[in-house]
């Protein structure tokens, strides 16, 4: 006969085989989230913080390209950009991705400085 039996080998001894076999599946998701969530995370809430400061007279881009100045902030939702002489069009606030410019404050723009008493 050329073929002989084969037998079931017994178990090997302890648990720390399993420790051994997860660690690196834990690693990866640590690598993932210091990597990728964390600073998705902390992108998306800089976001949000700029959406919320938007105020009449800010320079921005849309996320399609677009450059204008906000004339009017409509709701919590929408602002109004003017994009050119006359052409102004409403826009949800999170396309906008970024702002170029911010005007003084009002008290500012009169001509007073900060430092004119000194």
């Amino acid at each position: 006969m050329l073929i002989s039996p084969a037998y079931a080998q017994a178990p090997g001894g302890g648990g720390g085989d399993i420790l051994v076999s997860l660690l690196p599946i834990i690693l990866i998701f640590v690598v993932f989230y210091f990597l990728l969530i964390r600073p998705q995370q902390k992108k998306v809430k800089q976001h949000r913080a700029m959406i919320e400061a938007l105020r009449r007279g800010d320079r921005v881009v849309t996320s399609g390209g677009i450059v204008g100045t906000i004339t009017k902030v409509i709701s919590d939702g929408e602002v109004e950009v003017e994009i050119a002489q006359g052409t102004r069009v409403r826009v949800v606030r999170h396309t906008i991705s970024e702002v170029l410019d911010k005007p003084d404050p009002a008290s500012r723009a009169g001509g007073e400085s900060s430092d004119a008493g000194k």
